[in-house]
């Protein structure tokens, strides 16, 4: 088997970060309406530092898998930081080749975090 997908079912059977996050300084949901993804993300925020980062979902083995491995990039960095990373970041963190509509399945979690990063700067 491909050592990517492996990985990718790892992440999907025994997902990092996976769960509630209390103290969370903002939390944002995100839906994949073509197949019915949905990832809830919850950030905490000390300092333009994320120190906690948890998420929630039901979804595919990509979204899953695609979720826990941006979730653990993003523990311990600046905010400044976190905003300048792309979906080509997220693809080849992934490291995949997928069509067009899996393509959406991976970048989920990464619209989320967009979402949350929007709502953060708004508080």
């Amino acid at each position: 088997m491909d050592p990517y997908r492996e990985e990718i079912l790892t992440h999907y059977k025994h997902p990092s970060n996976y769960g509630d996050l209390p103290d969370a300084t903002v939390t944002v949901r995100e839906a994949n309406a073509s197949c019915g993804d949905l990832i809830e993300l919850s950030l905490k925020v000390v300092d333009a530092k994320i120190v906690g980062v948890r998420f929630k979902g039901v979804g595919c083995a990509l979204s899953i898998a695609s979720a826990s491995l941006l979730t653990e990039q993003l523990k311990g960095k600046l905010i400044s930081d976190v905003a300048r990373m792309s979906e080509r970041f997220v693809l080849d963190l992934v490291g995949v080749e997928v069509s067009s509509m899996r393509t959406k399945c991976i970048l989920l979690p990464f619209r989320a975090l967009g979402n949350a990063l929007k709502t953060f700067e708004k508080r």
